[in-house]
């Protein structure tokens, strides 16, 4: 068989195992194993254990479990819920005040831990109950905490960004400072929308002459006392940021002082130190570092698999030498990254098809670091989008009584916004490059 057609059979089954339900990580083990076996020398068999280890032997990889430890260890105190309530009390006057809460709560927990997942989670937990009970229909309020749990991925420290930095060999605390405008105005995006469609819900309500739901009340004292339980954490968001984008350290050393700090912090001020509070934190970091540590390991051997049968580089010749324009060239990656979004993790779909786009977008003239964050944007949509959207299943485990129909309307205006801020990132790279180029040259 040509590379080509052996290329195609490839990708058929790694899609139809994927798509069997199977788990990521075993269906790209599986699938990368059987053609090692069939079309491969026995010794790259007797090698596989070592070819797995060279690809997960990189200390930047520390930096994943790492932030995912600070990340549970907010997640499973009462950190996230001050967090949020903090944020809450100083914009409850705005229309659509504790929606516009959860978005602000959700971008300060992402700066916190770096995954989308347990952004909608920690967040959702607390954030759909309370907007549910006080009028926001079911749809929004899981729309909103769904969409704003896909900021996990882009505000830094983002995991998507520092596995993106591994393969494409560039310098992760650009990527990092690359996304903090971006993020920033995804946020606000969101916040506007909350408060349009809030805003209208009272208007129709006073019109209709129905009972709007009741507001809170905060004295200008109960404000101010909540800061001090938001303060911390600002403030290791802060060491964190001036740490890594100053040059002082790696990001897998910053990620050990973020989730040294972030324990100390949540020991001293919430008096998480017996076994019983500690343990759910370090299991919980546990199962979802293996997780995704799985998954990396198997993807890796999956982009050693096409790279050895000459797969990958027959797909960058044939993609390289098609005579499209730029823009033609970045809408249909953007449309690949869409689809495989689907079904597939950012992680899987990062080290699975990256090193097969990313020589036409340099040809291309695309700036790594740009396409970097432009890719993780496209990225979060398949974090929402049916037929898998990760967050609407962690939305669905938070409140069972949301039905999916309802939960996919609320999430679709959401979609749209990302799409179409994918589209200005497009028309003004600047918005995310000029951040990183200030700080770097």
């Amino acid at each position: 068989m040509t590379p080509h057609e052996i290329g195609i059979l490839f990708v058929v089954v790694a899609l139809i195992l994927l798509l069997s339900g199977m788990p990521v990580a075993f269906a790209l083990g599986s699938v990368s194993v059987t053609f090692m076996l069939a079309f491969m020398p026995p010794a790259n068999i007797a090698d596989l254990a070592e070819t797995i280890y060279q690809g997960m032997d990189n200390f930047t990889l520390l930096a994943i479990p790492l932030f995912i430890l600070m990340g549970d260890a907010v997640g499973k105190t009462g950190a996230a819920s001050d967090l949020y309530e903090s944020a809450y009390r100083w914009l409850y006057r705005l229309p659509g005040g504790l929606g516009i809460a959860n978005v602000i709560g959700c971008a300060i927990f992402a700066a916190m831990c770096g995954s989308s997942t347990a952004t909608a989670a920690a967040i959702g937990a607390m954030g759909i109950p309370e907007m549910r009970k006080r009028g926001y229909p079911a749809g929004l309020a899981g729309g909103l905490v769904a969409a704003g749990g896909t900021l996990g991925i882009l505000i830094p420290p983002s995991i998507t960004f520092i596995l993106y930095g591994i393969v494409v060999e560039q310098s992760i605390g650009q990527l990092f400072i690359a996304g903090i405008v971006p993020g920033i105005l995804l946020a606000l995006l969101f916040a506007i929308w909350v408060a349009f469609k809030s805003h209208r819900g009272q208007r129709r309500a006073a019109i209709d002459g129905t009972a709007a739901a009741p507001r809170d009340t905060f004295t200008l004292r109960e404000r101010v006392q909540a800061l001090p339980r938001l303060l911390p954490f600002i403030v290791i968001i802060t060491v964190v940021m001036v740490t890594l984008y100053g040059g002082f350290a790696t990001p897998s050393e910053v990620a050990g002082v973020g989730a040294l700090a972030t324990i100390i912090v949540v020991a001293i001020v919430y008096r998480v130190y017996h076994w019983s509070d500690v343990k759910p934190i370090l299991v919980g970091t546990a199962r979802e570092s293996c997780m995704l540590m799985m998954i990396i390991a198997m993807a890796f051997l999956f982009t050693y698999v096409m790279s050895y049968l000459h797969i990958t580089q027959e797909a960058t010749q044939w993609l390289v030498g098609l005579s499209m324009s730029r823009w033609e060239y970045l809408f249909w990656v953007d449309v690949l990254v869409l689809l495989l979004g689907f079904f597939l993790p950012p992680v899987a779909i990062i080290l699975m098809i990256t090193p097969v786009i990313m020589p036409g977008l340099v040809a291309h003239g695309f700036d790594p670091v740009w396409f970097g964050v432009n890719m993780t944007i496209v990225m979060e949509t398949g974090l929402i989008h049916p037929p898998v959207g990760l967050n609407l299943f962690v939305i669905q485990g938070i409140a069972p009584d949301i039905h999916l129909r309802e939960l996919v309307l609320g999430v679709l205006p959401f979609i749209a916004i990302i799409l179409a801020f994918v589209v200005l990132l497009s028309a003004f790279p600047q918005v995310a490059l000029w951040l990183p180029r200030a700080f770097f040259h």
